[in-house]
């Protein structure tokens, strides 16, 4: 696997992914008219599928996929759609995928409403299926989901982050998905509890390393290949770590100048301003840095399985998170 895209990390579940699309599908489907045109519109902002593609491979790994690893599968991609339908709620966000968000073709009603279906159909799936299991796993992760979304919002309005804060929020608010995913499918295939283990922490630190470089293709990403605009968690008041890591490293009254300026950042234009205070202290090798610490840790978590398709596959699926923008 030299190329490492995520086409060639799905071929060892090719068949797999597909069999899952069809579930997928067919979960989104309400004989309710307005319910069913908006979820084939859903449909159609066709994303990476990146929790599903964990939920399948974890099993994979772990003895197998079967039709409870479909399910999970599924589970997991109603809740992240979820999130995502109510995110651009709360960011009024316009686009989604190249196409106009849920809120901004129906408006923030619908959507709000829209995703709190997906999110039912995913857990009334897992109570029809008895899968109780997934079910307390799930549910434990949207409330995560929230504390993290929600001490965001509490602490980009005092602009007071620090490192610690900012590893538990990442923690949960991205990670935790991604850990889940992992533990699902590892529990779809086995009951070793070690493997299990294994899994979790795996989609743990991969998620830490994914949200750790996202965080940098604000300072550092190309437009035209990712698709994320330069300054743009600077402008919503997002301190990330490149940013903590120069405010730890500034005297106090560059701390407040630089704060100033985030402030009136989406107004003033000064953007460049921070980012060249965050270049002045290293802040994106520092969190470029921890990304890759974090990688190598998910690739520690695998070292017991033996080696397969599967395996290269999850090591390739690493090795994508961290090398996107190189």
């Amino acid at each position: 696997m030299n190329k490492k895209t995520l086409k060639n990390i799905s071929q060892p579940i090719e068949h797999a992914l597909e069999d899952f699309s069809s579930h997928f599908n067919d979960a989104m489907k309400s004989d309710v008219f307005l319910v069913d045109m908006v979820a084939k519109y859903i449909l159609k902002q066709k994303g990476k599928r990146v929790r599903p593609l964990l939920v399948l491979l974890s099993s994979e790994i772990c003895g197998g996929v079967n039709e409870r690893s479909l399910r999970g599968a599924t589970l997991v991609e109603l809740l992240h759609t979820a999130t995502l339908v109510h995110d651009d709620v709360v960011d009024s966000s316009e686009k989604r995928r190249g196409l106009p968000s849920i809120n901004a073709v129906w408006k923030n009603k619908i959507a709000v409403l829209m995703g709190d279906y997906l999110l039912s159909k995913g857990l009334m799936q897992a109570v029809n299926e008895n899968d109780f299991d997934f079910l307390k796993i799930i549910t434990d992760t949207v409330r995560r989901m929230s504390e993290g979304e929600l001490l965001q919002i509490g602490k980009t309005r005092k602009l007071d982050i620090d490192e610690k804060t900012y590893f538990r929020i990442i923690s949960d608010k991205t990670a935790s998905l991604l850990s889940t995913c992992c533990e699902i499918g590892a529990r779809a295939a086995t009951e070793d509890e070690q493997k299990i283990e294994a899994m979790r922490d795996f989609g743990e630190n991969l998620g830490m390393a994914f949200q750790i470089r996202d965080d940098i293709l604000d300072y550092v990403g190309k437009t035209n290949i990712i698709g994320k605009p330069l300054g743009g968690d600077i402008k919503e008041k997002k301190i990330t770590l490149p940013l903590i890591f120069a405010m730890s490293k500034a005297k106090n009254g560059e701390v407040e100048k630089i704060k100033k300026l985030i402030k009136k950042s989406r107004k003033s234009g000064k953007v460049q301003e921070i980012f060249d205070f965050v270049n002045k202290y290293d802040g994106i090798d520092y969190a470029d840095n921890l990304a890759v610490e974090y990688a190598e840790k998910a690739l520690e978590n695998i070292t017991e399985f033996k080696d397969s398709e599967v395996k290269e596959a999850l090591t390739g699926l690493v090795d994508f998170v961290i090398k996107r923008i190189k």
